[in-house]
């Protein structure tokens, strides 16, 4: 399995960036994908996922209704927008797969990781 993010950047306060995973190696039918954040000295820290069949999404605690996770399944191409970015959300996002809710896993016990993107929200 490989999964490759893309669509980080330096965005001011109040943007938007939509990120984008491209999964390969798999059909994924049985599937979690989602998306995981981490700053410098923190373990990652779960923000989204969906279930590659059903369609079904979950969010983070911390998560607001800013963040929607989404796929295309004839692209195998996962996708997070978000909008009116804030600093606060600075961090590099990693997209993450599993046949487990990744809800309940932690950053030791995912499947699958992607190499990471970085998003930076300036003030």
């Amino acid at each position: 399995v490989q999964l490759v993010e893309s669509g980080g950047g330096l965005v001011q306060a109040g943007g938007s960036l939509r990120l984008s995973c491209a999964a390969s190696g798999s059909t994924f039918v049985r599937y979690f994908l989602g998306w995981f954040r981490q700053v410098p000295g923190k373990e990652r820290e779960f923000v989204a996922a969906i279930s590659w069949s059903g369609g079904n999404t979950f969010y983070g605690h911390s998560v607001k209704e800013r963040f929607t996770v989404s796929r295309d399944k004839s692209k195998n191409t996962m996708y997070l927008q978000i909008n009116n970015l804030q600093p606060e959300d600075t961090a590099v996002y990693y997209c993450a797969a599993d046949t487990r809710d990744l809800r309940l896993t932690t950053q030791s016990t995912v499947d699958y990781w992607g190499q990471g993107t970085q998003v930076t929200v300036s003030s």
